[in-house]
């Protein structure tokens, strides 16, 4: 299992906890602080991409994702 963790926050953006290297479109660096959670956007209203800074709130954005519950392993006839 990965030593990091991704949540999808309802309404909100992705909170990012582990060591992780961020990346922009070029494959350059975006410098991040070491052992701070990460808060990415995903409405595409933040002023400070890829970063959230809360203007999901102020643009309504919407999103509740839930996993998928796991298939019951088949019986054995």
């Amino acid at each position: 299992m990965s030593d990091v963790t991704i949540r999808v926050r309802d309404n909100g953006n992705l909170k990012i906890e582990g060591s992780v290297a961020l990346l922009d479109g070029e494959g350059n660096p975006i410098p991040v602080a070491e052992g701070q959670p990460l808060f990415l956007c995903r409405c595409g209203m933040s002023r400070q991409k890829p970063f959230c800074d809360s203007s999901h709130r102020e643009a309504g954005f919407a999103s509740l994702v839930r996993a998928e519950p796991a298939a019951e392993p088949a019986a054995e006839a």
